[in-house]
């Protein structure tokens, strides 16, 4: 199906088969097991309803951007007229294709009366009369817009259970029965232009939907949010590169998703908000509001739906906040490289001296740990792109997990967790509400998303230099991978491509053994172009700017899970202090077997004999042994990207597919 523009929809290719009385048949594509690495992904929550989810989350017993406001449409107005326009704007996101028209909104909360006349030096625009009327044409729809963390507690804690301040001043939430993304149920609209420009296919996360299943999800969304006495309206931004920032507006039915977005996107000044205008996204969060599962292409009452030719994004059936951040990341995934950014997956920090360095990794590699150093700024701990300029942050917080977490091991996030802080699905303590982080009760997916300025020391506006070291995290369960070895460009974009870590799978009549992980680009759940692509123009900045790759095992010496013990995390210190200080770039180096890797002979602190794991193993045969059944899994795992060429003569393919294990 295709949008001719006025929100009416003509059908294109075949004719829809029919159904019984004529009416079209529907059908629904089940979608692919293909698997891919999603750090947080969760089981859903074995309740029945939300007091029962209630009783697991009780134990019994602000911020502006320092970016100089531009002068726009709202520059010249009074302020009657903003407010009018931004009522005007908000209406029109919320307009029904079929009544191509929006809502009637008024500012402010319904639930708020007239106080005591005051003085105030501009017209009031809070309040308006609401019917009780059925029929949405005759009532209002109350926007809350832009509210500060403040107002947002006051909502949530009034009107959303399971909202309530914890002893640290964080706001304690519930995700309700979905506690992780539902990558299964995450769609991509596939037209005439996304058709060619996207990664389709085995390996893939994008599952499509045709427009015609979208539009009809949008309208349900949208009929939702208008059904609501009220609705939340966030106007903010992605990316702290001013000349490459894209304005996205979140319309939500809680505060919760609200304060969330709040935190996690780039909080514009009130001069920004002024001048904003219409958004060049937009998101319609009905969460609470399930999809029509006799809707093509559904497969269950979820359903996470993005149109990249409307920029819109549409959730129904979860209300876990994770969805927003990561679909607009999958946005800018499609949009950065259209201007020759590169989009990365990645943590970001800089020395007192100007270096830069992005860390690659998936769940459990170090990258949080390891980006977070008390004598380095911190860029971001996530999401950036890399321009001509340097690199930026595309967000404006951090969502950090919270299973485990202690004060001794991660002071920053523990500190952070305060006043405007969201907190899901954490157990607490009903009396004192103090939290306990080692509780799963509800889900091991505990999370904490705050403003990154509540970060000691990150770097605002979180902008930096070119990149001088990227550096790849892989927890190797195996123990065959070195400490840390040097890689050329062909082994960088091998290894980025291949994006590996190893999991600990479960007991199986008795033994453990590990089970390798391999993630595109470390970030397949989010990527929206073929991994090569993204590959290609990491290589192409590396090079330009002279930036060096290292491939870090932050996993098992001496043998594999079971027989070995993990890496100490203060070798692995030392081993990052020597990439940053490049101390690592004159030292001796040594070609590792099978991988063919370049590792160094001696890192300052660290004890020679474990930079070849060869020494570290008793049993020589074994190692042999496993690295070969390491190194076929890598193979195996690169199969699929071995049919998309780089380059007009594929040598490049060729090269990248050279720079992995030979044996």
């Amino acid at each position: 199906m295709a949008s001719n523009g006025n929100g009416n929809v003509t059908p294109k290719g075949n004719a829809v088969s029919a159904g019984r009385n004529g009416l079209p048949k529907i059908t629904t594509q089940k979608s692919r097991q293909n698997a891919v690495c999603h750090d947080d992904i969760s089981a859903p929550v074995k309740v029945q309803n939300i007091d029962e989810l209630h009783s697991l989350q009780r134990k019994k017993s602000a911020p502006t951007t320092p970016l100089d406001g531009v002068q726009g449409a709202f520059a010249n107005m009074s302020e009657e007229d903003r407010h009018r326009q931004q009522l005007q704007s908000i209406s029109a996101s919320l307009a029904s294709l079929t009544r191509e028209t929006g809502p009637k909104l008024v500012r402010g909360d319904p639930a708020r009366r007239p106080e005591t006349p005051r003085v105030s030096h501009a017209p009031e625009h809070h309040f308006a009369p609401t019917f009780t009327a059925s029929d949405s044409s005759l009532k209002f729809t109350h926007v809350l817009y832009n509210l500060s963390p403040a107002e947002l507690y006051e909502q949530a804690i009034q009107y959303e259970k399971g909202s309530f301040i914890t002893s640290s001043g964080a706001l304690a939430t519930l995700s309700g029965a979905k506690t992780g993304r539902s990558p299964k149920d995450k769609r991509v609209v596939r037209d005439d232009v996304t058709e060619d420009e996207l990664w389709w296919g085995k390996g893939s996360p994008n599952i499509e939907m045709d427009e015609q299943t979208f539009l009809v999800n949008r309208e349900r969304a949208v009929d939702y949010l208008n059904s609501l006495e009220k609705v939340f309206v966030n106007d903010q931004f992605l990316n702290w590169d001013p000349e490459n920032r894209i304005k996205v507006r979140i319309v939500s039915a809680r505060a919760y998703h609200s304060l969330f977005m709040h935190n996690m996107c780039i909080r514009p000044t009130a001069e920004e908000l002024e001048n904003f205008g219409t958004p060049d996204f937009t998101i319609y969060n009905a969460g609470q509001f399930p999809c029509n599962r006799y809707t093509h292409y559904m497969t269950s009452s979820t359903s996470i739906d993005l149109n990249l030719g409307r920029r819109e994004m549409v959730i129904l059936g979860t209300q876990y906040a994770g969805e927003m951040k990561k679909g607009l990341f999958g946005v800018m995934h499609y949009l950065m490289p259209k201007r020759q950014i590169l989009s990365l997956h990645s943590g970001c920090n800089m020395g007192k001296d100007g270096d830069v360095a992005l860390f690659f990794g998936l769940s459990g590699t170090g990258k949080t740990t390891l980006s977070t150093d008390h004598n380095r700024y911190l860029i971001g701990d996530d999401e950036h792109c890399w321009s001509d300029k340097g690199v930026s942050n595309i967000e404006g917080g951090c969502y950090a997990k919270c299973i485990d977490l202690s004060r001794e091991k991660e002071p920053d996030i523990w500190n952070a967790i305060k006043f405007g802080t969201v907190l899901e699905n954490v157990v607490f303590d009903e009396h004192t509400r103090e939290v306990d982080y080692l509780d799963k009760s509800v889900t091991e997916n505990t999370r904490a998303a705050y403003p990154i300025e509540y970060i000691p020391n990150a770097k605002i506006p979180c902008v930096g230099p070119h990149p001088k070291n990227v550096i790849l995290l892989a927890c190797d369960a195996f123990g065959v991978l070195p400490p840390v070895s040097k890689l050329n460009l062909a082994q960088t974009m091998y290894h980025f491509i291949s994006g590996y870590t190893a999991l600990v799978a479960g007991t199986e009549e008795g033994v453990k053994e590990p089970r390798a992980t391999f993630s595109a680009c470390f970030g397949a759940a989010f990527i929206m172009l073929h991994p090569t692509k993204y590959a290609a123009m990491l290589a192409t900045k590396m090079e330009k700017h002279g930036a060096t790759g290292w491939l870090v095992n932050t996993g098992w010496s001496g043998g594999s899970y079971g027989s070995g013990s993990r890496m100490k995390l203060a070798y692995t210190r030392k081993i990052i202090d020597a990439i940053h200080s490049g101390q690592l770039l004159n030292a001796n180096y040594k070609k590792t077997e099978v991988f063919g890797l370049e590792i160094p002979t001696e890192v300052e602190g660290v004890p020679s004999e474990i930079l070849d794991p060869v020494n570290t193993w008793s049993d020589k045969n074994a190692y042999k042994e496993t690295l070969l059944k390491l190194g076929g899994l890598f193979k195996s795992n690169f199969e699929v990207f071995l049919d998309h060429k780089i380059g007009k003569d594929g040598k490049l393919t060729e090269e990248i597919l050279a720079a992995g294990p030979n044996f």
